[in-house]
């Protein structure tokens, strides 16, 4: 289990003082024996008190604070949604015809479920930086969707087009010597409300289907091709 820092819940802190102070003054026992027993009760509280708080990334821009905590709650939200729709696809797609389109599903699923974690790291690494990406980054991304364009079709192309616009005002932005943070935040959580939105129309259709109608599949099927697009247009942006 990830210790949690401590100093960012002074709750936590205060309660392992009080049961220091409490223990050497009061029960009078030794220190080396109430120290460790302070010390547990500060890390459990701090525990108990992240899982109960939304995340705080502790940056010096309120603005992209409170947009990176946004972020938090939507890519949890579509992770415990993922672990849901992996479940129900399990238990559904039992057939041997299944097995490609479960495939698929469940990789998706278990991509959505470590969202949570890649969103904290980009946090941590947004605390050190005065910039989220170089123009050079940026340009790199910028290319690599392009790249994409070209064997792309229907609605992905759309998603990517949208995407390739994003990163040429966020390159500008970059060239202007203005912080590009908040553009690439909002840009992942848009792309994150829109997979929430895929994964609710795949859950739904895998609901009201009729699995034993190829047709039908293949409908099912493209909605989580939609889905893994929005995934990989998600990681460019969160993991480089």
């Amino acid at each position: 289990m990830k210790i949690v820092n401590p100093l960012y819940y002074p709750v936590a802190v205060l309660a392992g003082a009080i049961t220091l102070f409490l223990g050497v003054r009061f029960v009078q026992l030794p220190s080396a024996i109430v120290l460790p027993v302070a010390v547990g009760i500060t890390l459990v509280s701090a525990n108990y008190l992240k899982v109960r708080k939304p995340e705080y990334f502790h940056l010096e821009n309120p603005e992209l604070e409170q947009e990176l905590q946004r972020l938090s709650v939507s890519a949890n939200s579509l992770a415990k949604k993922a672990k849901g729709l992996h479940l129900e696809a399990t238990k559904m797609l039992t057939d041997t015809f299944h097995l490609e389109l479960l495939a698929a599903l469940q990789i998706n699923c278990d991509r959505a479920v470590e969202l949570p974690k890649k969103i904290d790291n980009l946090a941590r690494r947004l605390q050190d930086s005065h910039s989220l990406l170089s123009v050079q980054q940026l340009q790199q991304q910028l290319a690599e969707v392009q790249q994409r364009l070209k064997s792309s079709s229907g609605v992905a192309k759309q998603h990517l087009s949208q995407l390739a616009n994003s990163l040429s005002r966020n390159i500008q932005l970059a060239k202007e010597g203005q912080d590009t943070r908040l553009a690439q935040i909002v840009n992942i959580s848009t792309l994150i409300q829109d997979a929430s939105g895929i994964l609710q129309r795949s859950q739904t259709k895998l609901r009201t289907s009729d699995l034993s109608d190829s047709a039908q599949i293949s409908e099912l099927q493209a909605l989580v091709d939609e889905f893994s697009n929005l995934e990989a247009n998600i990681d460019l942006l969160v993991c480089r």
